[in-house]
Formats: structure tokens, sequence, C-alpha cells
């Protein structure tokens, strides 16, 4: 399929009105009609604050919204019925679903148990701060509301290797559980990054693994869906999700697409994590994202020449999910990186236009992030027309100046009328000539962001002259492209 794109559907501070799957089903038609071949759904199952949790607060894997559990039977998004209803309705429309895989933590326990501990230094989990002691866990999960159904196993602290609070003292730190280690392929942050919150799933636990290779058949079973969002990966062992995908497409007869969020703007720690799970999956690239944060920050004083430099979508074009922001960079989340206003049409001109990368668009920069009154990317939707109808051909590249930067795309015979220029500037107004293809020769190209501009005309020799305006991106295409991306001259 030409060009794809994924839709990340959801933001963090969505209302709690169990709606979200119902509008995915009323929105399947547009979403592909925008130009978006593939919907990532945030995490359907039960997490602790019930309608309130986002989905990353873990409690019960099999309750997509069926059980009266955590103040509740519907999840933030919906229930059960209405999850399964809506991803039929995105496949239907042509959209292909990712659902959203959380497997590190678990969180709102049902009982408590006593078990022996170490403190360990949160800075560096490597380091004991004080001696073994018997704590009080949340660490007993029995799912009272479901009773059984689905699956009859029982979590308790032998299926995690730490938490962060001991009731007993009502003390908050990093408790290591006695006997347990921390898992060994992680990340390096804080001495080890196996431990990230809640209780932490013991990946070297014979049992928890099978139970949870058993529910991603299940959940393959029960929702149809065609890939995955793995989350967190930096905290799980590598060798886990290479049994777990292995199974889960097993299952599928089918090499279902997954990608992971390794959170790491350190290209070399992604290309690492490539290597060590076998390019079993692809990465969103953080550090693009980085790049994209910090020249919207730096006042024009970045040098757009080295956007791409050491990034995944430079070093591994294949594996790489290329982003501007997400639910965890938005204002007010652990993750803030948010990329500043002004710079998103550039950074989403550079992700969706070139050749390279799968791009993936955040809700709150198609729909607005109405909590913080932040509204809708300018031209997004023009962008992703483009992508969609002209971003075809070879691709000739002018990251050539320290701010006024850009690149061509020829055009191919298999997409009437495609081609086009895209120029940008952190700083001030430019101009470049750029080569689009001796086949473009007299048409006049226009820039859809532009109305009052005169076309660039293409000489004979392939090349045009194109400008754009201080601190903006500039998109042109051909004449007959102007209505079908949105356009109207007259």
């Amino acid at each position: 399929m030409d060009n794809q794109c994924i839709i990340q559907f959801f933001e963090w501070n969505l209302p709690p009105d169990a709606l979200l799957w119902q509008r995915a089903e009323a929105q399947a038609r547009n979403l592909r009609n925008l130009g978006f071949d593939i919907i990532w759904l945030p995490p359907a199952y039960k997490g602790a604050r019930g309608v309130r949790d986002a989905g990353y607060g873990v409690y019960d894997l099999y309750d997509l919204g069926e059980f009266d559990q955590k103040g509740g039977v519907p999840t933030k998004y919906g229930t059960r019925e209405e999850y399964l209803k809506a991803i039929k309705s995105l496949q239907k429309a042509g959209l292909s679903v990712l659902v959203d895989i959380v497997l590190n933590h678990r969180m709102g326990a049902d009982e408590t148990e006593k078990v022996q501990a170490v403190k360990d230094n949160p800075e560096n989990r490597e380091q004991e701060v004080g001696g073994e002691r018997q704590i009080e866990a949340w660490t007993k999960y029995t799912f009272p509301g479901r009773k059984g159904k689905y699956s009859d196993f029982v979590w308790d602290w032998t299926c995690f290797t730490g938490i962060d609070w001991d009731e007993k003292k009502e003390e908050g730190g990093v408790f290591q559980f006695e006997g347990k280690d921390w898992s060994e392929e992680v990340a390096e942050e804080k001495g080890n990054f196996d431990y990230l919150m809640g209780a932490d799933v013991d990946m070297n636990n014979e049992k928890v693994v099978k139970e949870l290779v058993r529910w991603g058949k299940w959940y393959l079973d029960t929702t149809g869906a065609d890939g995955f969002r793995l989350d967190a990966l930096k905290h799980i062992e590598y060798s886990f999700y290479e049994k777990w995908l292995d199974a889960a497409r097993k299952k599928a007869d089918e090499d279902l697409f997954a990608m992971g969020e390794y959170w790491s703007g350190d290209v070399e720690e992604l290309l690492g994590y490539l290597d060590n799970c076998g390019r079993r999956m692809s990465l969103f690239d953080v550090a693009l994202h980085m790049h994209f944060r910090d020249a919207s920050q730096s006042g024009g004083g970045y040098g757009m020449q080295g956007l791409f430099a050491d990034t995944l979508v430079e070093r591994d074009t294949l594996h790489a999910v290329t982003f501007v922001d997400n639910h965890d960079t938005q204002p007010g989340q652990a993750l803030e990186s948010w990329v500043e206003e002004w710079f998103k049409p550039l950074a989403y001109a550079a992700i969706l236009l070139r050749r390279d990368g799968l791009p993936c668009v955040f809700y709150a920069d198609l729909y607005g992030l109405r909590s913080d009154g932040v509204p809708p990317v300018p031209g997004l939707r023009r962008m992703l027309a483009a992508r969609k109808l002209c971003a075809y051909g070879e691709q000739h590249d002018y990251f050539d100046h320290e701010h006024v930067v850009g690149w061509t795309r020829e055009g191919d015979k298999d997409h009437e009328h495609s081609g086009c220029a895209v120029l940008m500037t952190d700083k001030d107004a430019g101009e470049k000539t750029m080569y689009v293809g001796k086949q473009q020769a007299g048409q006049a190209f226009r820039d859809i962001t532009r109305r009052e501009w005169d076309p660039v005309v293409i000489g004979e020799d392939g090349n045009g002259t194109f400008k754009v305006p201080g601190g903006g991106v500039s998109v042109y295409v051909r004449p007959e492209m102007y209505r079908e991306i949105g356009v109207n001259w007259e």
C-alpha cells in the first residue's frame, strides 16, 4: 500500500465519558478519506482508576469493559461490545487496527501480601539503601468482578520483582522482593531500568510468561486486531517480546505489524534494541522527535541542515515510526517534550512528505488539545492529502543551509500528476532552486499553504525556484492537485 500513515486516535486528557470507541466507529470513513491507513487505539483493558484511567495503570487484561470492577463496567473509552464493534467498523472502512499492549506493570491490586524486600536507591537500583525487611505490598490480584471468566490465573507477589509502596509503613520507594533480581536485558538508566511503576511484572517467571502468551492469543481471537503498539520496551527484557510476538504471529498465521515505544533520544540505543530483538518490530523515532522539540525551542539557532542527523529514520528507515508528539509528550506528562506550535507544520511536513519512515499523526494535532486550548496544526489535513496524492517518486534533498532547507519528489507514473516540492525555515524567509524532474517542465507548481503567491513554473531543466516565509513551511504541488487537496484558487 502506498504512503501508509498512522493516526494515534487518543490523547491523555480525553474526558472520562466512555465514548471514544463510539467516536472511532463514527469517524472510520472520514479517517480513511483523510489519508490514514492504520489506527492506533489506546489500551482497552480495565485500569486501576476505572473510567478515569487512560489505560496504562493496568488492572485486569481480560476486562475490556465487561465486568463491574474499579467502580463500573466501562473503561475510560467504553465497553467491550463497543470496542469490538469499533474495530470491525474501522477495518471495514479499510483501516488496519493496532491495539496498545501494556505488560510491564500492574496497579490496583485486590489484596495486600506480606513480603520480604529491600529498598533500593530510586536513582540507582543497583544500590540498596536499607536492609531486608517485611513490607505489606499490594500484589494479590484475584479479579472478583470477573470470577475467573477467560482465565483463573491469580497474580501474587511471586509474579512481580518489586513495587513502589509499603502499606505497612505507608512509605514510598523502590522495593525489590526477596529472591528476585531486576531483569538484565533492559536500559541501563538508573543503574537498571527494569522497574518503572506499580507492581513490576517478573518476565523471568515461567508461569507469568506462559499466562501472558496465552492472553495474547486470547486477545487476538477476541479483537481480530491487525497489529500491536508495545509499551515501555526499555523496561522489559527483549527476549520476552521475542517469545510473545512469535507466539502471536504464529497464532494469527501472519506477520502482524508491531511498533514499540523505547523512549530514548540516543539513536545507538534504539538500534541496539532492534539488533537485540532481531528486528521483530519497528520503533518510534524518539531521536527525531527530540530534534523537532529542540528546533522549536532554539529561536532560529538550531541548524536545520542536521534535522535528520543521528535519527532512526536516517539509520534504519524500514524500522522507523516517525512522529511529532504523542500522549506522553503532551503538556503535564512525565515525558513532556512538546514541540512548540509554530514549528509543528514544519515537523509534519518532514514526516509526511518525505520518502522515509512510517509517519504517525497525533490525535491532538489533528483535532486540537482542548484541555489546554491548543488548536489543530494549521495545514495538517492538506499535508495528509498531499502525502497520499503527490509525495511519490525519487527524492532530492537540499539540506545545505543553516536555516532554509527542503526537498522534492519527482512523482511517478503510477500516481497521475504526482510530485511536490517542500521548503522550510526556522528563521528568516528564503528561497531555493530545486530539481523536480524534467518531466515536470512547464508545470506551474503552487504553494498549497498560501493563496496569494504566484506559481513556480518549472524550467526545461527540471528546476524551479521556490520560496518560503520566515519561520514557515511551503508545500508546492501541480495545479491538477489543488482541488484534490482542498485548495480552491478561484
